[in-house]
C-alpha cells in the first residue's frame, strides 16, 4: 500500500498545473502528454455519414442524427469561441511553460468518428429514470484520430461535453490544443436522475434564464430540470382553457409562461439530454388560485400565517368540494397533453399541508387527521389517475405517504427533503426516491431571513435573523453527501438520484447563476461519479478542488455567472498551498 506521504505528493503533483480536469470525473480515464491541435475543418462522421460543423445549428427534429449534429455544433463552438486561455489555473506568470510552442510544428486532429451502437426510442428523449443509457467511450490517439462511441444519442452528447474539456485556447488566440494525448475514457453515471429544482413562483425566472440553466446543466451532465412553476405567491403558468388563473395570479402580464414558452423550454432541454418536468403543488401551496377562484381555496392570506401554512400568503384547496375536482379536471386536460411529448413525469406536490386549513372549509370544519386522511387519499388518487391518463408518471413530496399515510401507486416516485430518515422510511416502504435532503441540497439556505421582524419580541426572538435551514450549503458539504446513507443494499437501489433545490424567496435572475453554480456542479459529480475512487477511497478535496475551479472558469467563459470557490492565488497554486496544515 502506498504511504500517505506518497499519496499526498502525487496529489500535489497533479494539482500543480491543469490536469485535464474532466468534470464530473469519468469512471476510467488515462491520458498522455502529447500535444494535438484542433481545426474547424475537422472531418466528422456519425455512423459513417458525414456531419457538418455548422455554428449555432438547431436540430430540425428529434431524429438521432439531428440531435448529434446539434451537439457537435455546440461542442466545437464552445471550444472555438469561449476563449478559454488557462492562465488562471497555471502558475503565476508561467502560462508559457504550459502552452505548446506553436512555432515548432503542429500535429492536427484529423477526424472525429462518432458511433452510436443502439437505436434511440421515444423514451430516449423523455425517459423514466434508468431508461436511457448515458454511457460513452472516448479515445484520442497521438496521430489525431478521435472516436466517440455510445449506445444512445444522449450518451454521445455526454461524450461531446467531455471532449470540450480536453481543450484550451492558446494565448496567441489562433490555436486550440490539448496537451493530454493519447486519451482513453470510459464513463457512465452512477445515478440516472441528476437534477435541479427551480422555483419560478416566488420570483419569476425569465425564459432565457431557464435556457441558460439548461445549458449549464448539460455541461455538468445533469439531466433533469424540475420546475416548481406555481405556488401561493404567484401563478405564472398560462392555461388557455383557464386564462383567468394566470391573468389574476401572475405578478404582472410580463411574468407569465405561455404554452409556446413551455414547449420551447422542454424542447430545448430534450435536445441537450435534460428532461424538463413541471410541478403544480397541491393541495397546499396553491393560494394564488384564490385570486381568480376564491370559492376553491381556504385560508388564503390569513393571519397569523404560521397558524395556516409555512409562509404567507397560505391557501389550500378544499378537500371535499366537487368544484375543485371540476377545476382540476379542466386544468389537467389542458396542461398535461402539452407536457407529455417531452417528459415522462409530472409532480403533484403535496408538501406542508396544514390540517388547520380545513377548519375553514365549510364542507369539513375539522383539523382531525382521521377526518382528513380519507379525503386526501381520494384527492391524491384522483390527481394521479389524471397524470397516468396523460401518459405521465406521478411524483409527490414525502409528506403524502409518510405524514398522511396515503397509499400510492407503485409507479409513483417520492421526493424526500426532510433528511436521511425520510429516505430510509420511503425506501423501506418500497418507493422509488429522489433525494433532496435539505441538510445538503437546499441551495437557498444560510442566507438569512426574508420575513420581517418588528421591533420587540419578534426582533429579539429571531436575532441574528438566520433562516430555518442554516447553515449555507457549501460545495464541500454538498460533495460529501451520500444519498444512500444507512440504507440496505435493496433500499439503496430505490434511490434513483437527487435534485438540488433552488427555492426562490430571495433568488431571481440577477443572482440565480451565483446561487446555483458551481454548487450544483458538486452535486453533479456526486451523482454521476460518486465521491469515492475505484479503490473505495473518498476523493480528497486536494484533488477535487482544482478540477472544480477549472469547471467554474469554463462556466464563466460560457456566459454563466458562477461563483468563485477560491481566490486566484489558490487556483494558480498547488492545492496544498490553500489547505489546512497537517499537524
Amino acid at each position: 500500500m502506498a504511504s500517505p506521504l506518497l499519496f499526498l505528493l502525487s496529489v500535489l503533483l497533479l494539482a500543480s498545473h491543469p490536469v485535464s480536469a474532466i468534470w464530473p470525473v469519468p469512471k476510467s480515464y488515462s491520458k498522455g502528454s502529447s500535444v494535438l491541435y484542433l481545426h474547424q475543418n475537422l472531418q466528422i462522421t456519425y455512423n459513417g455519414a458525414f456531419v457538418p460543423y455548422v455554428y449555432g445549428y438547431v436540430p430540425l427534429s428529434s431524429d438521432s442524427k439531428e440531435i448529434v449534429t446539434a451537439g457537435v455544433s455546440r461542442a466545437l463552438s464552445s471550444i472555438f469561441t469561449d476563449k478559454f486561455v488557462p492562465w488562471m489555473i497555471t502558475k503565476r506568470n508561467k502560462l508559457a511553460e504550459f502552452e505548446p510552442d506553436v512555432y515548432k510544428g503542429q500535429t492536427w486532429i484529423k477526424n472525429l468518428q462518432i458511433v452510436q451502437t443502439g437505436k434511440d426510442t421515444a423514451s430516449t428523449f423523455k425517459p423514466l429514470a434508468g431508461e436511457v443509457d448515458e454511457s460513452y467511450n472516448l479515445t484520442l490517439s497521438t496521430e489525431g484520430d478521435v472516436k466517440l462511441t455510445a449506445v444512445s444519442s444522449i450518451g454521445i452528447l455526454r461524450g461531446l461535453e467531455t471532449f470540450t474539456q480536453l481543450f484550451y485556447q492558446h494565448s496567441t488566440g489562433t490555436f486550440w490544443y490539448t496537451p493530454f494525448a493519447p486519451v482513453s475514457i470510459q464513463d457512465a453515471p452512477k445515478y440516472p436522475h441528476r437534477g435541479v429544482l427551480l422555483d419560478t413562483s416566488r420570483n419569476y425566472m425569465g425564459v432565457k434564464d431557464i435556457l441558460r440553466t439548461l445549458d449549464a446543466m448539460a455541461w455538468n451532465k445533469l439531466n433533469v430540470l424540475h420546475i416548481h412553476v406555481t405556488d401561493s405567491q404567484s401563478w405564472p403558468l398560462e392555461i388557455p382553457s383557464l386564462p383567468e388563473v394566470s391573468r389574476e395570479g401572475a405578478y404582472h402580464p410580463s411574468q407569465v409562461y405561455t404554452p409556446q414558452d413551455v414547449e420551447l423550454i422542454q424542447k430545448y432541454g430534450s435536445q441537450r439530454g435534460v428532461e424538463v418536468y413541471f410541478e403544480i403543488d397541491m393541495p397546499g401551496h396553491i393560494g394564488a388560485v384564490a385570486l381568480s377562484h376564491p370559492e376553491l381555496i381556504v385560508a388564503y392570506n390569513k393571519a397569523p400565517y404560521w397558524w395556516w401554512c409555512a409562509e404567507p400568503p397560505c391557501g389550500a384547496f378544499k378537500l371535499n368540494d366537487t368544484a375543485v375536482d371540476n377545476f382540476l379536471d379542466k386544468l389537467f386536460d389542458d396542461l398535461l397533453p402539452r407536457l407529455a411529448p417531452y417528459s415522462a413525469y409530472f409532480h403533484t406536490g403535496g408538501d406542508e399541508l396544514n390540517m388547520n386549513d380545513s377548519m375553514l372549509d365549510e364542507g369539513i370544519r375539522s383539523n382531525d387527521s382521521a377526518v382528513l386522511q380519507p379525503l386526501l387519499q381520494k384527492f391524491i388518487d384522483t390527481q394521479h389517475a389524471r397524470v397516468r391518463k396523460a401518459g405521465l408518471t406521478p411524483i409527490t413530496w414525502e409528506e403524502i405517504p409518510l405524514e398522511w399515510n396515503v397509499t400510492l401507486g407503485k409507479d409513483t416516485v417520492v421526493q424526500a427533503w426532510l433528511g436521511d430518515e425520510s429516505v430510509k422510511a420511503l425506501t423501506g416502504k418500497g418507493y422509488k426516491v429522489i433525494d433532496s435532503n435539505y441538510n445538503f441540497l437546499y441551495l437557498d439556505c444560510g442566507r438569512g431571513q426574508w420575513i420581517n421582524m418588528d421591533n420587540g419580541e419578534a426582533y429579539q426572538t429571531f436575532y441574528p435573523f438566520g433562516d430555518w435551514c442554516d447553515p449555507y450549503k457549501s460545495w464541500r458539504l454538498i460533495y460529501s453527501h451520500d444519498p444512500t446513507y444507512n440504507l440496505t443494499e435493496e433500499e439503496a437501489k430505490l434511490v434513483i438520484g437527487g435534485e438540488a433545490a433552488v427555492w426562490g424567496e430571495t433568488i431571481d435572475p440577477v443572482n440565480l447563476d451565483s446561487i446555483l453554480w458551481p454548487r450544483a456542479s458538486a452535486m453533479g459529480e456526486n451523482l454521476w461519479s460518486g465521491t469515492t475512487d475505484a479503490s473505495g477511497q473518498n476523493r480528497s478535496q486536494l484533488e477535487v478542488t482544482p478540477r472544480l475551479n477549472e469547471m467554474r472558469y469554463r462556466l464563466v467563459a460560457r456566459g454563466v455567472g458562477a461563483s468563485p470557490i477560491q481566490m486566484t492565488f489558490c487556483t494558480q497554486s498547488d492545492s496544498f498551498d490553500c489547505s489546512y496544515p497537517i499537524s
